[in-house]
């Protein structure tokens, strides 16, 4: 009995991870985007990720921060792939703390390529280096992503949603103004809309409608949040590949070296 009271019990987990993830939000609904990332195979849009980085820069970076993230990762060719000049160029706009031996206490310099980007320039807005991994299969930060795997839902689908979701309402309650959204958990969020759509001009001419634009940024913090994904594919398709070899070799070194015993000769 007690095989079949652990495979009762995990099912019971089972379904509560799967419950844990619909519900996640409250009575949220998560849009399923088609991200170019998604399943065994999928790699991130270069491009996709170079309009992302422009939007985060010109609106997002103005609140949030995305301190993990170095500035010469993003001339990574499984990254946006940017010319260095011209992230040079990008990371003098951005000021951290200078650390030199003359600097006194409160100095800054401009970021360079060896610099990571600055941290939130406000208390209650979150870093985005690892937000769209904290909301993998909408199971809080240290969810186990089964919505992810099995749906190809995550975090970037629950950031678009988010960017995309506001209604329009708003209401005030300890002077602080909220504003409903259909994706966020509770259904109102105190971050005002970041994005209206045609809020950049893309120089490859891409759309900048809302959704467009929310997909763009979306895709590029889920590459902030897992840079390496496009390599993880790669070294695992590898892995399954020599372990199918491996398996076949096994099975049939086993047979040949077992055949007299099971085929005696009479």
């Amino acid at each position: 009995m007690k095989p079949i009271k652990l495979i009762a019990a995990s099912l019971a987990a089972l379904t509560l991870t799967f419950g844990s993830a619909h519900a996640a939000g409250g009575d949220g609904k998560t849009v399923d985007y088609d991200f170019s990332f998604e399943g065994p195979f999928g790699t991130y849009d270069t491009m996709q990720l170079q309009r992302g980085l422009a939007i985060y820069h010109n609106i997002c970076s103005s609140c949030h921060g995305l301190e993990l993230v170095y500035f010469r990762n993003l001339t990574e060719q499984t990254g946006p792939d940017m010319p260095e000049d011209m992230i040079t160029e990008l990371a003098s706009n951005y000021f951290i703390p200078d650390d030199g031996l003359e600097a006194q206490p409160g100095d800054e310099r401009p970021a360079g390529l060896s610099d990571q980007f600055p941290g939130s320039a406000l208390s209650n807005a979150p870093d985005m280096s690892l937000l769209a991994k904290a909301r993998a299969g909408f199971h809080g930060p240290y969810g186990t992503g089964m919505s992810q795997l099995f749906r190809g839902m995550g975090g970037a689908e629950y950031i678009a949603s988010v960017l995309t979701g506001y209604t329009g309402e708003e209401k005030e309650e300890g002077g602080t103004i909220f504003y409903e959204n259909t994706a966020f958990p509770g259904g109102w969020i105190a971050m005002a809309p970041p994005l209206w759509g045609e809020d950049i001009e893309h120089a490859d001419g891409a759309p900048n409608d809302l959704e467009s634009e929310a997909q763009d940024v979306a895709a590029f913090l889920m590459w902030a949040a897992e840079p390496k994904l496009n390599q993880r594919k790669a070294f695992g398709l590898t892995a399954v590949i020599l372990l199918s070899i491996m398996a076949g070799l096994l099975y049939f070194t086993n047979k040949k070296l077992w055949y007299d015993v099971k085929h005696p000769k009479a």
